[in-house]
């Protein structure tokens, strides 16, 4: 819908389009942070560009993989040390040294030793292994 304006909006219909109230067009004006124009009645009118200004995002990076996590670190498997149920798996991602606490079970499932090319996938505070190229 923004793409398609071609004309200046009201300062509610603005508003309306960023998601914020009128009131906080009418501070971000008085402090230089939107920029309107009058009309004939003195009115604000707001450009169709200066609502995409306000409500642009900044273009996410993607992952490559259906899954939801986007920190992916792809290295090589430096050690991993078994101890009852769990395990520390220690990975060489570039400069980065990354140490996941996983199951036994997975270092087993995954095949996880020394010299393994695998990926930490950092979501939030845990800290999962893929198995996978380098």
């Amino acid at each position: 819908m923004l793409m398609q304006m071609a004309r200046d909006l009201s300062l509610g219909e603005a508003a309306k389009a960023i998601g914020v109230s009128a009131d906080t067009l009418r501070r971000w004006d008085r402090a230089g942070k939107l920029r309107t124009s009058r009309d004939a009645r003195n009115r604000r009118r707001v450009s169709a560009a200066e609502v995409r200004r306000l409500t642009a995002r900044p273009q996410r990076h993607r992952t490559g993989t259906p899954a939801s996590a986007r920190n992916r670190f792809p290295g090589t498997v430096r050690s991993v040390e078994v101890d009852g149920v769990m395990a520390l798996v220690e990975i060489q991602a570039g400069p980065h040294l990354i140490t996941a606490a996983v199951t036994r079970d997975s270092v087993h499932e995954l095949d996880l030793a020394p010299g393994v090319a695998a990926t930490a996938i950092v979501k939030a505070t845990s800290v999962m292994i893929e198995r996978g190229a380098k």
